[in-house]
């Protein structure tokens, strides 16, 4: 109780995290009970009021310590907020004292409502503001935030009552791998008591013979990404027996999003339990306490599953493929079952194995894919991005709706009337664009060299390199002006979603079409559509997100009622702009059913870059490509060709390799040469911090509150975005196609932003030496 007190009177920060495990818990939260104590009425405890009807919390006013105390022991609230500004009507830091001498207060979030100029010793202040939706932010901010915290360490007699409870064997160790608990369970399998654990170096429990000499190194790989690993693993009793269990390794992501404990819990494989893979348990070798990418690629296991490509270099990145495939962790539950009816499949009848066979085929072209996200959700960065990108936020309307009207497209400056030739190209222009097909081709330079203009001239050179016209059968002048227009449809006012970025993603797109595994796949009805997708999949970009326009209530969101609103504004948009107009129609020679095959691989790939099913593309896109390639290498059939053909070029994944090809070409930026990566960064954080401003205006839920200009660190915004969302799947994608050089792109791109993130600079570049 001392020490808590201090807390909130001294600003020292409180030992939240003492408590051995990190989860994000899943135990159902009761209504948030709220405490308010002001002596008087008035705008700021009106404000309040307002916020906990509106954020549905249980609010109880007290105008005096006295009354204050007095519900506090009948109700034990989660959250007490004390006003805090008028010395003369009561003693804010005695009442703290008064609650804090309760036993129950142990984990109660007290703040204290503070005027600008008063110097505070309370922990959590509220700098006062009657605004109220500055009240509600607040709520909402202390609910997910230092609340939730509290709930968790609430919870953890819970917790340890189950682990005592289990009948499977959990041990627990610290980031430093020493073993902190193991529950009787533990005991009676193993054979050890508690006390011969309890304090030990992991490594220095003996360990079986009978595990592969290489195992320890693949779950390493795996699990210094904070990702989990499962599979089949000996551990050697107390009496020196072996005993053979199903494995799953769980490192938990703690305070600062680092390892903070692992987690294991042991079964026995037996004729009961061979299939039924739910334990998990945790081995590591030493290195584990390094950072998560030290050495990333270097000591990671590759997805790829090519055939042999000539070289030494190759022949070893093929080598540890088959591992890598197997060890994937983007597992969503569905992939779990996949596994689990592989294993099933080799030791059963032929007649079971093949209807295992549909199952799996079933399976693999259902909406199942989506996974569950783990506790990388600790770190703020990623957070917000998962919050901002992957979900439709807060849609809590604050009746200053803010509306994108439903305008008519633009239409081509008069200037811009007359077509573009590819044989007019500026000189200068057309130099900018010579290596245009070099993934190191600098798209800001062609920016500069065409006036914020690069989607019209490099989709001219581009779509004539692919022969775009002689497959729509369109004169090259109706292809210039459905350029022209389309880039006319882009907002030069945005900082990242402009027509740049549109002619940066037709680059990757056309770079990934030339690798030779993709040609293997696609049919050119498929690169046309590739190359389209790319060139409208952003057209009249608001310049924020789908979450933002949800909880604005923009026309927008209405229409396409809170799902996929701006993919689904893009597609429909780049239709109606190309059918409206004979002179930029390009699909007005094809044929009936050939427009609509084409017009539908566009809509889909356009739909793919919505960020809320990355996981689920990511996800089939391994399982049914990646891993029966890997598959096919691993048993002797990388010379198969037809074997090879069929999983290629079957309906279904062409599908996904489309959509794989343009979610990467779309966020490629920490791919990219450095000084490209970095000019992006710059361009989506500006973005990003001018959405929070108009949030914060507009009086709108501030869906990524990271993000703001004055305090974000943009460096650990890019580490959380690479680790989060670019890692897995540009492994995924160079495992298919084979893209080295965009991997050593990233690596360097990485070191840069953790060195910056090291030194705690906020800002894109290091200060001059």
């Amino acid at each position: 109780m001392e020490s808590q007190l201090r807390n909130d009177l001294h600003g020292s920060s409180p030992g939240l995290y003492v408590f051995c495990l990190y989860y994000d818990m899943c135990l159902a939260m009761s209504l948030l009970q709220v405490l308010l104590v002001f002596a008087k009425e008035d705008s700021q405890s009106n404000g309040f009021c307002w916020a906990c009807e509106k954020a549905n919390f249980r609010c109880s006013m007290a105008r005096t310590p006295e009354s204050a105390l007095e519900c506090f022991l009948e109700k034990h609230h989660d959250l007490v907020i004390i006003d805090h500004r008028h010395s003369r009507h009561f003693d804010a830091e005695a009442l703290c004292r008064s609650i804090r001498a309760v036993n129950s207060s142990e984990n109660t979030v007290i703040v204290a409502v503070v005027k600008r100029y008063v110097i505070s010793f309370f922990l959590f202040r509220y700098v006062e503001n009657a605004n109220m939706m500055a009240c509600y932010n607040e709520l909402l901010q202390l609910e997910h935030g230092e609340v939730r915290a509290q709930f968790k360490l609430r919870a953890g007699n819970a917790i340890f009552t189950a682990l005592e409870q289990s009948q499977e064997a959990i041990e627990i160790t610290s980031e430093d791998q020493v073993i902190q608990y193991v529950n009787p369970a533990y005991e009676s399998i193993m054979g050890y008591q508690q006390g011969e654990l309890i304090g030990k170096e992991i490594i220095e429990v003996p360990k079986s013979e009978k595990n592969k000499p290489d195992l320890l190194e693949t779950i390493n790989s795996c699990i210094r990404k904070g990702k989990e690993w499962q599979g089949i693993y000996y551990a050697k009793k107390k009496n020196g027996d072996s005993i053979q269990q199903n494995v799953k390794i769980t490192p938990v992501i703690g305070q600062g999003g680092k390892i903070r404990h692992y987690v294991s819990i042991n079964r026995p494989l037996n004729d009961n339990n061979k299939v039924r893979c739910v334990s998990s348990c945790v081995f590591f070798s030493p290195d584990i306490q390094s950072s998560k990418h030290k050495d990333r690629r270097k000591g990671s296991l590759d997805v790829r599953s090519t055939t042999s490509r000539g070289s030494d270099g190759s022949s070893q990145r093929r080598h540890s493929s088959m591992a890598r495939i197997h060890s994937m962790t983007i597992e969503a539950p569905i992939t779990k079952v996949i596994n689990i009816i592989n294993a099933a499949q080799e030791s059963s009848p032929m007649p079971v194995a093949e209807a295992l066979d549909r199952v799996l085929e079933i399976l693999r072209t259902t909406e199942l894919y989506s996974p569950q996200l783990g506790t990388k959700d600790e770190d703020p960065h990623t957070n917000d991005l998962v919050g901002g990108l992957m979900t439709d936020g807060l849609r809590r309307l604050s009746g200053n709706e803010y509306i994108f009207s439903t305008k008519q497209p633009h239409h081509l400056p008069s200037h811009l009337t007359t077509p573009l030739s590819l044989n007019d190209i500026p000189p200068r222009i057309a130099q900018t664009m010579e290596n245009e097909d070099s993934w190191d081709f600098d798209i800001f330079n062609l920016e500069a060299a065409t006036l914020k203009r690069p989607l019209t001239y490099l989709g001219l050179k581009i779509f004539s390199r692919f022969g775009v016209c002689e497959f729509l059968n369109c004169p090259e002048a109706t292809l210039r002006s459905w350029l022209q227009v389309i880039e006319a449809n882009y907002h030069s006012s945005n900082s990242y979603h402009n027509s740049t970025h549109a002619a940066d993603v037709l680059h990757a797109t056309a770079y990934f079409l030339c690798k030779e595994r993709v040609k293997q796949s696609l049919d050119p009805i498929d690169e046309v559509a590739a190359l389209i997708a790319a060139t409208v999949h952003d057209v009249d970009h608001p310049g924020r997100t789908n979450s933002f326009l949800c909880n604005a209530g923009s026309e927008l969101a209405i229409l396409y009622n809170d799902t996929a609103v701006l993919e689904s504004h893009h597609a429909a948009l780049a239709f109606q702009i190309t059918t409206r107009d004979d002179k930029c129609n390009i699909f007005k020679n094809i044929e009936r059913n050939e427009y609509r095959t084409l017009r539908q691989a566009i809509i889909d790939m356009v739909l793919a870059t919505e960020m809320t099913k990355h996981f689920e593309h990511v996800n089939k896109f391994v399982n049914s490509i990646n891993k029966p390639l890997a598959a096919l290498e691993e048993n002797g059939g990388n010379n198969d060709e037809e074997s090879v053909k069929s999983i290629l070029t079957s309906p279904e994944n062409r599908i996904l390799v489309k959509r794989m090809l343009i979610k990467c070409a779309d966020i490629s930026n920490p791919c990219r040469p450095q000084e490209l990566c970095i000019e992006w960064a710059g361009r989506i954080s500006e973005e990003y911090f001018a959405q929070t401003d108009e949030e914060k205006r507009q009086g709108l839920p501030v869906v990524m509150p990271v993000f703001d200009r004055n305090t974000c660190s943009i460096p650990k915004s890019q580490i959380s975005f690479i680790d989060y969302f670019i890692t897995d799947m540009f492994d995924a994608w160079d495992a298919f196609a084979d893209l080295p050089n965009l991997m050593q792109h990233l690596d360097n791109n990485f070191k840069y932003w953790k060195g910056l993130d090291e030194r705690k600079l906020h800002s894109l570049r290091p200060p001059p030496e």
